[in-house]
């Protein structure tokens, strides 16, 4: 019935998995790779149990999978598909066409370190180093933060002020693999909130359009800016279509990113993703022993709040970016996204750029607490990149 929340204990793949199935795609393209390849196992038991109804298509390379999907979106098809890793650095020129054509797909990423060395583990540098492709980011948190970002990228990249496709990421093993409790909406209420999908930025034999054309240096520069135009109107409407997704499901979590306790804080440590759940302990911890610190959680990447960094960290003392990222020879991607919003807002503080978790090492309490130190005690004074739990050759 209409408001009633299913509990499941599943893991943060599956989240993302019964997202799309409330969400009827009309096309799943899918390709196994760890540790995405859960997601389209349950989405293809789905099918073949009749709980979805869609045409699922085994294709032969993730490059192929981005494809087909961006020809099913030119009919105007819902789609879906996801991958992880190398898969998604394979993908790449697909990702720039999808953006660039103006298709609405979603697709999950499962972060996972890219090769070499070759590691199946997680870090964050395969969908970061892919930030200029044109898509929609979103880190998730949680495995309901992962259903509810996979059911709202629907809705926010079909928009018509937007019409950008979305790419919703999960911490790799961290996330996928994890089993929590998940609150599952009724599909009468996802129905409520996801209309169908309906584009004119399709083919329609009752109004020719050319799609997929080339663009001279005449105009080439006006297309790139509509994209840019509709990334900037995607804050907007993923506020508008948060507050329709809370009123309907009882969520309260919104926005382009999550403050904790960082209001008053003097030492803020800004990070994305399942990473944020341990700096909160930590931060809880130190605020017990008096030491205002606090937490930025980013939520999104792209579109980048910069603005609403630059209000929450006015009045910190000094800033610290902890990321599974690195740019090599200068500084880690958030770091530098950062670094200048805070400069544009006319916000100069100390700060610091913390690289952790690359190749999914693990990033335990006690290496927060010397993040903390390092803001509380070192200012500018210091090598402001730092690889933190590194070996000592």
């Amino acid at each position: 019935m209409s408001g009633a929340n299913n509990k499941r204990f599943i893991s943060g793949n599956e989240a993302v998995a019964e997202g799309v199935r409330l969400a009827r795609p009309h096309v799943i393209s899918a390709y196994p790779i760890t540790p995405q390849t859960t997601v389209v196992e349950r989405l293809a038991d789905m099918v073949a149990d009749g709980s979805l109804k869609t045409e699922f298509m085994y294709v032969e390379s993730e490059h192929s999978a981005l494809s087909a999907l961006i020809g099913a979106s030119a009919m105007g098809a819902r789609t879906f598909t996801a991958t992880s890793s190398q898969g998604l650095l394979y993908m790449a020129e697909c990702l720039h066409y999808a953006s660039g054509g103006r298709f609405p797909i979603v697709m999950m990423n499962a972060n996972r370190s890219v090769a070499l060395p070759w590691n199946i583990l997680g870090d964050q540098r395969d969908s970061l180093s892919l930030l200029d492709s044109g898509w929609i980011q979103a880190y998730a948190a949680d495995a309901q933060e992962a259903l509810d970002f996979t059911i709202q990228a629907f809705a926010i990249a079909e928009h018509s002020d937007v019409l950008t496709p979305f790419m919703v990421n999960l911490d790799g093993f961290v996330l996928t693999h994890t089993y929590e409790a998940v609150s599952l909406p009724s599909q009468e209420d996802v129905d409520k909130f996801l209309p169908k999908f309906v584009t004119a930025n399709k083919l329609d034999l009752d109004s020719p359009k050319s799609l997929g054309f080339t663009a001279g240096a005449g105009d080439n520069t006006e297309f790139k800016y509509l994209q840019h135009k509709a990334m900037q109107s995607a804050p907007g409407v993923i506020n508008e279509t948060e507050l329709r997704f809370n009123s309907i499901f009882k969520r309260e979590r919104r926005g382009l990113l999550e403050s904790y306790l960082a209001d008053d804080a003097e030492y803020i440590i800004i990070t994305l993703g399942s990473v944020a759940g341990t700096v909160k302990t930590v931060v809880d911890a130190l605020r017990a022993q008096g030491i205002k610190a606090g937490l930025v959680r980013l939520r999104y990447i792209r579109p980048f709040p910069a603005k609403e960094i630059a209000q929450i960290c006015e009045n910190a003392k000094a800033i610290g970016v902890l990321e599974k990222d690195i740019s090599f020879g200068y500084e880690g991607t958030v770091y530098t996204n950062v670094k200048s919003a805070l400069f544009d807002a006319g916000i100069i503080k100390p700060s610091h750029n913390f690289v952790a978790g690359l190749g999914g090492r693990d990033i335990p309490r006690e290496d927060i607490f010397k993040i903390f130190n390092i803001l509380s005690t070192r200012g500018d004074r210091e090598e402001k990149v730092h690889f933190v739990g590194l070996k000592q050759k």
